[in-house]
């Protein structure tokens, strides 16, 4: 598929998704929320790839928000609307069966923040900043950010940061729960690749699992523990699991085919 606002890059199991908009500071219209969801649904449905890598283009900015002139003049159902197709975007990444990191590559505001919160993990550079500034504009963010960001952080720092519209850094963020390690921004993809490399290792079908369970808890807002008994049934049945109780009786490293 040939995306206008996006690029793909797929090396080894790893599938890299670029915001490509550097001279908008990445911004989010439409387009390009739409091409971040069929990229994710592609490489979701390719047994090639293992890990996705979501990041922006350029060095200032991951996403710096959503692009501001394309919904200025809309109505209540034109705004309604355009919430529901970020949303839907979004939950797909948050339920992708493939472990999705963002790497954080500078400015997360707004849709930004939203949507590196959609994804499992998050590798921030030490230049990036995080905020939900919609209140300047009137609204409250439309992409998950009012449910998404007090799970990660908690209830009352959610609250402050979504009616200040202060940003915090990179290392607050991270003493936060926001992010799962920070970097140099030299550094930063290294990290990402390096955490993908790990997951790559192991059986995919049990990842796929693990989101499937972890979800499961944050979307009923209680303990499930009916759906971990599912999955964990469900491992004895796959080639993997056969795979790896073998390896570790035969002392070797696990050949894992995601069956």
């Amino acid at each position: 598929m040939t995306y206008q606002n996006i690029t793909t890059e797929q090396n080894d199991s790893v599938c890299t998704i670029t915001v490509n908009r550097p001279d908008k500071l990445n911004a989010l219209n439409k387009n390009t929320i739409y091409e971040i969801g069929e990229a994710v649904k592609n490489a979701a449905n390719d047994d090639s790839v293992r890990v996705i890598i979501l990041t922006g283009a350029g060095t200032k900015a991951f996403v710096a928000g959503a692009d501001i002139s394309e919904f200025n003049s809309f109505s209540e159902s034109e705004g309604a609307a355009l919430a529901q197709h970020g949303h839907d975007v979004f939950g797909s990444i948050e339920n992708c069966s493939k472990p999705v990191i963002a790497a954080i590559n500078g400015f997360a505001l707004g849709g930004g923040c939203e949507l590196a919160m959609a994804c499992h993990l998050r590798v921030a550079s030490s230049n990036a900043k995080f905020g939900q500034p919609e209140v300047k504009l009137g609204l409250i963010p439309g992409y998950g950010g009012t449910q998404r960001l007090p799970m990660l952080i908690g209830r009352t720092k959610a609250l402050e940061l979504l009616m200040t519209a202060d940003m915090i850094g990179a290392e607050e963020a991270l003493s936060l729960g926001l992010v799962n390690y920070v970097t140099s921004p030299e550094e930063l993809m290294a990290k990402c690749k390096e955490m993908a490399a790990k997951i790559v290792q192991q059986a995919p079908m049990a990842i796929s699992g693990i989101i499937r369970c972890v979800n499961e808890f944050y979307d009923k807002g209680n303990r499930n523990f009916q759906t971990e008994i599912n999955e964990f049934g469900k491992c004895f049945v796959t080639e993997d699991f056969t795979e790896g109780t073998t390896a570790f009786l035969e002392k070797r490293k696990a050949n894992f085919k995601g069956k």
